[in-house]
């Protein structure tokens, strides 16, 4: 049975969309019909991004947005709005990371992880939830016919890994933070999930597969790869769908096997 997800209609807003599995996202969910608004520090980066989706028939629209900004938060969300409609799909998916044993990580590397990772995902999700709460009670124009918030989370958030120890908790910290997001907002039709891609090959850590680390490190993979960006999205494409009304709260691993 062939099966088809089609999200036209639908306004989608994704975070960290100037580069790697942002931008991934952000083409798929145009590819699927959805209005895509894109969202990140590098406008310049995202206009390139807009005009590639809009060569291929989607429709998408920039706005820039600092999450550990709350103020930037406020003002994107409802830039984003105004441009393009009331928001249906939040991919959050900003995150930064470092490399460092736990006992150099100083006050300022601890910070600059957990301030875009973990409270700046909470305050993005917070936002896109309080303008859907007010839709589904009527409080706020627009037909509300159910939301959809993926946090992306990590295989790192399930199992510590060594030298992105402060990385790890910040996720571990999402992947609980979308469990608490799932049960109060369930009840206004807002399903909350959680995503975690294990090693991806994006072009931020592209050229780390060619070393004698990388390479060694793939061979301690369960079948000894590294993932593409496209390997997600059969996983976003269902969280995301209107059909996956009944998955809330769900914690998806997309590893390879990693975490097995």
């Amino acid at each position: 049975m062939a099966y088809q997800i089609d999200l036209s209609g639908r306004v989608a807003l994704v975070t960290g969309a100037s580069s790697g599995l942002g931008t991934q996202f952000a083409k798929t969910l145009a590819q699927a019909g959805a209005g895509v608004v894109l969202a990140a520090r590098r406008i310049e980066r995202l206009k390139t991004l807009r005009a590639e989706i809009e060569s291929e028939g989607g429709d998408a629209h920039v706005v820039g947005l600092d999450v550990t900004d709350p103020q930037s938060i406020a003002a994107a969300v409802a830039h984003a709005e105004t441009e393009m409609g009331a928001i249906d799909i939040l991919v959050n998916n900003s995150g930064v990371s470092t490399t460092q044993k736990l006992t150099d990580v100083t006050p300022d590397d601890y910070d600059y992880v957990m301030d875009t990772n973990t409270r700046g995902a909470f305050f993005v999700a917070q936002a896109v939830a309080k303008r859907m709460i007010a839709r589904s009670k009527g409080q706020a124009p627009g037909t509300f016919t159910g939301g959809r918030i993926v946090n992306v989370a990590s295989m790192a958030g399930l199992r510590p890994l060594g030298q992105i120890g402060v990385y790890a908790m910040s996720k571990a910290a999402v992947v609980h933070m979308t469990k608490a997001m799932a049960l109060e907002w369930g009840r206004y039709g807002i399903n909350v999930n959680a995503l975690c891609p294990g090693y991806i090959d994006t072009e931020i850590n592209h050229h780390h597969w060619q070393t004698e680390a990388g390479q060694k490190l793939i061979q301690m993979l369960p079948r000894r790869r590294v993932g593409k960006p496209a390997d997600l999205d059969v996983s976003l494409m269902m969280l995301c769908a209107n059909e996956s009304h009944f998955v809330n709260g769900a914690v998806i691993a997309v590893d390879d096997g990693f975490g097995a």
